[in-house]
C-alpha cells in the first residue's frame, strides 16, 4: 500500500467505484450515476472529487470546458487498505477473526466456497 495516500472515506469511495467501473468521467456523469442510488447534489459530488485529487486518489483533465477525472489508484489498493484498517479497528489486527466474521454473517456461494479454499491451499503451500 502507498503510505503517502489517504484512504478514502466511505462517500469517495463511491465516487471511485463509479472511475474504476466506467473509467474517466466528468463531474456530471458521475452525478448522474450516484444519483439513482443515493441522494447527493452535484456540488456534492463536485467537492468529493476535488478532495480525491487533492488526495492525490484522481487526475483531472482540465483540457475541455467540463473537468474529466479518472483514477490514479487501482481498486486493490483501495480495498486492501480498508481491509486493513477495519481488521486493526475491529478485530484486533486479525485476519482470521475478520474472514470468520465475514463468513458467519454473510452466506457464500459454493463458488465463492470453492475460491476460498482455494486461497487456503495456495497460501498453505507458501508455508
Amino acid at each position: 500500500m502507498n503510505d503517502d495516500l489517504t484512504l478514502p472515506t466511505d462517500a469517495e469511495f463511491r465516487i471511485l467505484d463509479v472511475l474504476w467501473r466506467r473509467g474517466p468521467q466528468t463531474v456530471r456523469q458521475v452525478h448522474d450515476i450516484v444519483r439513482d442510488g443515493w441522494t447527493v447534489r452535484y456540488t456534492t459530488v463536485l467537492k468529493i472529487l476535488q478532495n480525491l485529487h487533492e488526495k492525490g486518489l484522481v487526475s483531472r483533465d482540465e483540457s475541455a470546458r467540463s473537468h474529466v477525472y479518472e483514477t490514479t489508484v487501482a481498486r486493490e489498493w483501495a480495498t486492501n487498505g480498508m481491509l486493513e484498517e477495519l481488521a486493526d479497528r475491529v478485530f484486533e489486527g486479525s485476519a482470521a477473526k475478520l474472514v470468520m466474521r465475514a463468513l458467519s454473517s454473510q452466506q457464500a456461494s459454493k463458488a465463492e466456497l470453492e475460491e476460498i479454499r482455494d486461497l487456503l491451499d495456495s497460501l498453505d503451500g507458501e508455508g
